[in-house]
């Protein structure tokens, strides 16, 4: 079932596993899953990924950061 913005955790992972970010010094986004860097977001996406998240509460920004690491795609989970 999806939310209201078309997003779906039908079985609760981002919460149980929540996504993580911090800033580099050089303006790109590490996105953390379980403690561990799962991707690196640079350049003008990490620029609109950051609008984004600071625009978005808890659950969306789960989800931004889920499909900005590529683990959450077309439904299909990457665990």
């Amino acid at each position: 079932m999806s939310g209201g913005d078309g997003a779906s955790d039908e079985r609760g992972r981002l919460e149980s596993d929540p996504f993580d970010y911090r800033l580099t010094g050089r303006g790109g986004v590490v996105v953390f899953r379980g403690g561990r860097p799962v991707m690196t977001v640079g350049g003008r996406d990490a620029a609109r990924l950051l609008d984004a998240l600071q625009r978005a509460d808890d659950s969306q920004a789960q989800h931004l950061l889920a499909r900005a690491s590529g683990n959450y795609r077309r439904g299909n989970e990457r665990v």
